[in-house]
């Protein structure tokens, strides 16, 4: 019987989440297909006018969007799961609600949000160009499977960390900020010299931005890309959180 409750639970926990995060605000939707198309179109301006072209392809648009779109998959994951006990915690008081389904309802409204924002500004982008690229879907998906995945293991160890450890919240805000940099956004990684590119291809959102981009280059080759190095990476920090909310969820909780 615990299964139709908890998909019950889960579609009500994604309804309210609806309408509190897009539904308060006029065009809410609408802004978060606003806010990445506005921040790819600054980083393209930026690096058009210090650059006669991107590193990969002559399009500045589409370059920084297959590396913008995917990194904000697992960032905006990684932070929304970090707070999903304590955003559901009036929720999660009902027997019928666990922490697992707060996490589940958040991974799920956000991977579609994001998954429909990436389909509608690379479409975009190709109608702005004129002409349509033939897109190898399988490195794309996978690409993209793997933010998400990602996303999802370290935004539950997240949803841990920020309950058990208040400070760990500000902490990963600071770290954060210079991922962006080093994840292989605003350059490729095979064009960094050695030693610094062995240490670049250590972060796992270097292999996730190089297999979107392999997926709508044609010719581009991510054959540094590792899916087994993203998903060992995933499935320890995922191994983690489950350990760690199974023993601990209820008592958090309790203390707030």
């Amino acid at each position: 019987m615990r299964m139709p409750t908890s998909l019950r639970a889960i579609g009500a926990l994604i309804l309210r989440e609806m309408a509190t995060t897009y539904g308060r605000t006029a065009g809410g939707y609408i802004w978060a297909v606003v806010e990445p198309v506005a921040a790819v179109a600054l980083l393209a301006v930026a690096f058009s006018m210090a650059f006669n072209s991107p590193p990969l392809g002559r399009d500045f648009v589409l370059f920084y969007a297959t590396g913008y779109l995917p990194f904000m998959l697992y960032s905006d994951l990684a932070q929304k799961l970090g707070v999903a006990l304590r955003y559901s915690r009036p929720l999660l008081a009902y027997p019928a609600v666990t922490w697992m389904d707060a996490i589940l309802a958040r991974f799920i409204l956000n991977t579609v949000t994001h998954l429909v924002v990436i389909a509608l500004v690379l479409a975009g982008i190709y109608i702005r160009a004129g002409r349509m690229v033939p897109v190898d879907m399988i490195p794309l998906v996978q690409g993209l499977a793997l933010a998400a995945t990602l996303g999802l293991s370290i935004g539950s160890l997240n949803a841990f960390l920020f309950e058990m450890f208040p400070v760990w919240e500000r902490l990963w805000s600071i770290l954060n900020r210079p991922l962006f940099i080093v994840s292989g956004v605003l350059f490729l990684p095979e064009l960094v010299p050695m030693p610094v590119a062995g240490w670049l291809w250590l972060n796992p959102l270097v292999h996730v931005v190089a297999f979107v981009r392999a997926g709508i280059y044609p010719t581009y080759d991510a054959g540094f890309a590792d899916a087994g190095y993203v998903l060992a990476v995933a499935g320890v920090c995922l191994v983690l959180a489950l350990i760690f909310l199974r023993r601990h969820a209820r008592a958090l909780l309790s203390e707030a």
